[in-house]
């Protein structure tokens, strides 16, 4: 049986707990892993630029222009960048390729792709373990709000 001061020790490398849901992950990724299509850099930029110049228009068509609304830009700004991800997240959603698919598309018999998606699950679940033993020393203050309150509860509490 483990003493106090056991207890109080940092636990160990958390490198068998990794290997073990990493392998869970890769054993599910045939059923839940998709790739999906990511639109980057200058399509981005053009989309935005749509969305602007269709919502400056719209505006100005109603009467609202930097005149009027001197800061309206970073209305437009704002809004422009959410239409611009609800397309591209729409038509991403909708071309979707198993892991399967994707080996058969780029000729990897060799399955590379989840070695390579098993070592960066790995790699990623270490680190956010890392980052979060790192922070442990705040814990107790952010947890305080959670704390159960001082004194007895009432009937009509519990």
């Amino acid at each position: 049986m483990a003493n106090d001061s056991d207890s109080r020790r940092p636990p160990g490398p958390m490198s068998n707990r990794a290997d073990g849901v990493t392998g869970d992950l890769v054993r599910l990724m045939p059923r839940d892993l998709v790739f999906v299509m990511r639109f980057l850099g200058e399509s981005q930029y053009r989309l935005q630029s749509h969305f602007q110049d269709f919502i400056r228009a719209e505006l100005a068509a109603g009467g609202l222009t930097t005149d009027t609304h001197p800061m309206i830009h970073l209305f437009i700004e704002n809004h422009a960048t959410l239409l611009r991800d609800f397309v591209f997240s729409g038509v991403s959603l909708l071309r979707q390729f198993r892991v399967d698919e994707i080996e058969r598309l780029t000729g990897d018999t060799t399955s590379m792709i989840r070695v390579d998606i098993w070592d960066q699950l790995k790699s990623h679940i270490e680190t956010a373990e890392q980052q979060f033993h790192s922070q442990a020393g705040t814990l107790p203050k952010l947890l305080s709000a959670f704390e159960k309150p001082p004194g007895p509860m009432t009937g009509s509490e519990k």
